[in-house]
């Protein structure tokens, strides 16, 4: 997994410039999708409001091990980002940061985050939170991103896991509607990332990666987003008989998974863009979010 190009690093000369070189390394943008499940769990969790303090601290524990592993991400995946249009940009591909420092910041984010969270909500979101850290640093990026086309369907458990610890921070545990916000994101993640996938199939050839669309085509990836987008439509009204979701979420994930599967869709039509379901995918996920917890405040 090393780079086949010696590096020459050209560290950024003023202090913002580093600070915004090594934020980049975290992957803000992803880090925000993965926040967008954390209030909802811990309201669903709390059956209302439970506390700001305690959802702040959740949020920024979350934050960091998110950051951590997007950091190591980006430093197991320096040498395919160099071959890629959409991240050869990245910190580490234009050598902005040393391999080794991003290492080292990596973990330091991921230990910060485990500790943060232990003193600040409880053990079991700890673990939880660093669990999906390893998960996806070591599962999905090590050991299945660059061996098989189910390495986003398996890989995308990691980016799920936010429920949980949303969840386990408010009751120390986990319960079923934790599990099924869980499933709701695991079954979110092949059709946002194919889209994505597709956009970029390119790219992925040319890195060796082997994504669906690149190994079985646009066809066959199409299929088993309509596939996946129909399991996860289906699991989000599973929530009303197990969490007593009221009529406010259920008019929203019925609307919501309406749309959500005609984009999907539209998908079976060559001329789409890719990049349109990838979009919508995003609004989705926040709009569906903000459904949970309104449904559960205004009761």
């Amino acid at each position: 997994m090393t780079s086949s190009v010696v590096e020459k690093t050209t560290t950024p000369s003023g202090l913002w410039d580093r600070v915004r070189t090594y934020v980049a390394l975290t992957k803000p943008r992803i880090i925000e999708l993965l926040l967008i499940t954390t209030v909802p769990a811990m309201v669903l969790a709390a059956q209302g409001w439970p506390g700001t303090w305690l959802v702040l601290a959740t949020l920024i524990g979350g934050t960091l091990s998110a950051a951590g592993a997007n950091t190591l991400n980006s430093y197991f995946d320096r040498d395919i980002d160099e071959l890629m249009g959409r991240t050869k940009k990245r910190p580490l591909p234009v050598h902005g940061v040393e391999a080794r420092n991003a290492l080292w910041f990596g973990i330091a984010l991921g230990v910060a985050g485990f500790a943060w969270l232990w003193v600040f909500t409880n053990l079991t979101a700890a673990l939880w939170s660093t669990a999906a850290l390893l998960f996806y640093v070591v599962v999905y990026t090590i050991l299945l991103k660059r061996t098989t086309t189910q390495n986003i369907v398996i890989g995308g458990a990691a980016g799920a896991a936010p429920a949980l610890v949303g969840w386990a921070a408010v009751t120390g545990g986990v319960g079923l509607p934790a599990w099924i916000l869980f499933a709701i994101v695991f079954y979110w993640t092949p059709p946002h990332f194919w889209a994505l996938a597709l956009r970029y199939k390119a790219d992925y050839a040319t890195a060796s990666v082997p994504m669906l669309p690149v190994v079985r085509g646009r066809t066959a990836t199409v299929r088993q987003i309509l596939l996946y987008s129909t399991i996860m439509v289906w699991l989000t009204l599973l929530l009303v008989p197990v969490a007593g979701m009221g009529w406010v979420y259920m008019i929203g994930a019925i609307g919501l998974g309406a749309w959500f599967f005609w984009e999907s869709w539209r998908m079976t039509k060559s001329d789409t863009e890719p990049i349109r379901l990838f979009t919508a995918s995003n609004i989705y996920l926040a709009a569906l979010s903000a459904v949970i917890v309104a449904d559960v405040l205004i009761r």
